[in-house]
């Protein structure tokens, strides 16, 4: 078992950003001036990757693609006049935001006030330094990653603590209240969630937890014994929680707090709340993506073995710069592609589930998700103690057989309830289109 506190002494060849560096300048250069490349290269993803693409593109195209999600599920078109299909209506709406008027309440405490949404956005900005996006592409690979995601998640919640405190409204300090309790009590079942994957990989690292999943789909650890998809599933609840998604909604619930903590915000105060929430919304799925569904690995086994054999290159010779590229190129690929699904499914949960009471948000913590997120940890540290290599021995896979039959039965209930959704809702909607053709359904026509 990896140590967790500490890493392997490699001074022959470095990890993550280090191995880049190393392929892109000369030895030489490298000898001398790895102090500053180092650094330099992590910087570079954050400025020239990261930010523009999950600060500027991410969020435009998920709020649009919530507008069409929600349309379809209501019959309705959406978006439609500004710019194809009304792909251009958030830059539109941005600028409408932009020419808004920034006003601060006399009351107010000015300070705290304006910088409240600063904070709020830069606590969910850090998280993406420790987020593996391929073999090579971490900008800071920490030995203690996935505790430094568990410790910095607060930062986002003082933001916001700071916020509806400093607007003195009645109405933004009970969303504050209702956004503190609601935090700090999910919190407890998603770090129990992450000490579970802790105790499987044997690393804190991200990269390491990553490359723990490596092969085949059901070497990832959401089918590593039969426990894990429920983890997953508790780790996703505790995720919306934290995020503020619908059901849980209740700190911004705008029938009862007319906007919860950002009531006295306009302009563009409000729109970093609202571009911190979903760029919120990708963090905690590509962490889902990383730690439970195999980060950058495929689940194809001979092309992971390429995705994992790019630190090394094939048979163990030295990894060529295009191998790398490559592999790097397939590794955000597929990390967006299981980020994206997750995200869409917190648009479905948002238009499908009603807001529930306060109450019941914290029954739903503290009587089912806590208790049962401490057996499922007990339960899956003693699956991992039975020696199922040797008691599989003679049977094909060898110890790979737990892991394909917890794959298969829960795949199987997947599709039970996918053709169990399908007969019940799509196929009765699409006899009434064909019956009552005047009566055309914004689904199929969108």
């Amino acid at each position: 078992m990896i140590s967790l506190l500490a890493e392997d002494a490699r001074p022959d060849r470095g990890t993550g950003i280090l191995e880049l560096v190393q392929l892109l300048v000369k030895p030489e250069t490298y000898d001398k001036w790895a102090p500053v490349l180092v650094p330099a290269a992590s910087l570079a993803i954050i400025l020239l990757f990261l930010l523009p693409v999950v600060a500027t593109v991410f969020p435009m195209f998920a709020i649009w693609l919530e507008r069409k999600v929600s349309a379809h599920m209501q019959s309705r078109l959406g978006p439609m006049e500004v710019g194809y299909h009304g792909w251009l209506q958030t830059i539109a709406d941005g600028v409408k935001l932009l020419a808004k008027e920034d006003i601060i309440p006399g009351g107010a405490d000015k300070a705290l006030f304006v910088i409240g949404p600063v904070i709020t956005l830069a606590g969910v900005f850090v998280m993406l330094a420790v987020l593996p996006l391929g073999p090579h592409l971490i900008p800071a690979d920490l030995n203690v990653g996935l505790f430094f995601l568990a410790a910095v998640g607060s930062i986002e919640v003082l933001g916001i603590l700071m916020s509806g405190w400093a607007s003195n409204n009645k109405w933004s300090l009970f969303g504050t209240i209702r956004l503190a309790t609601q935090l700090v009590s999910y919190e407890v079942p998603l770090g129990v969630s992450f000490v579970t994957v802790t105790a499987l990989a044997g690393s804190l690292s991200m990269q390491e937890i990553v490359r723990e999943q490596h092969g085949w789909i059901w070497n990832w650890f959401v089918f590593r014994n039969p426990l894990m998809p429920l983890v997953f599933i508790i780790f996703y609840i505790a995720s919306l929680a934290e995020n503020k998604r619908a059901p849980f909604d209740l700190p911004e619930a705008e029938s009862e707090l007319v906007a919860g903590f950002h009531t006295e915000y306009s302009g563009m105060r409000f729109s970093i709340f609202f571009l911190a929430e979903y760029v919120a919304m990708y963090v905690v799925s590509a962490i889902g993506a990383c730690i439970f569904l195999g980060g950058w690995h495929t689940g194809i086994g001979p092309l992971d073995h390429f995705l994992q054999g790019s630190r090394g290159g094939w048979g163990g010779e030295a990894v060529s710069l295009k191998v790398a590229l490559l592999a790097n190129v397939i590794g955000v690929s597929v990390v967006f592609a299981k980020a994206w699904f997750l995200i869409f499914v917190q648009m479905w949960l948002r238009w499908t589930l009603p807001r529930i009471r306060l109450d019941q948000v914290m029954d739903l913590c503290l009587k089912f998700l806590l208790p049962a997120s401490v057996v499922f940890f007990v339960a899956s540290v003693a699956w991992e103690v039975v020696p199922w290599e040797q008691l599989c021995r003679s049977l094909p896979l060898a110890e790979r057989l737990p892991r394909a039959i917890v794959f298969a039965f829960y795949s199987s209930l997947v599709g039970l309830w996918f053709k169990w959704f399908w007969s019940t809702f799509q196929v009765p909607l699409q006899r009434s289109v064909q019956e009552k053709p005047w009566v055309t359904s914004g689904a199929f026509t969108t």
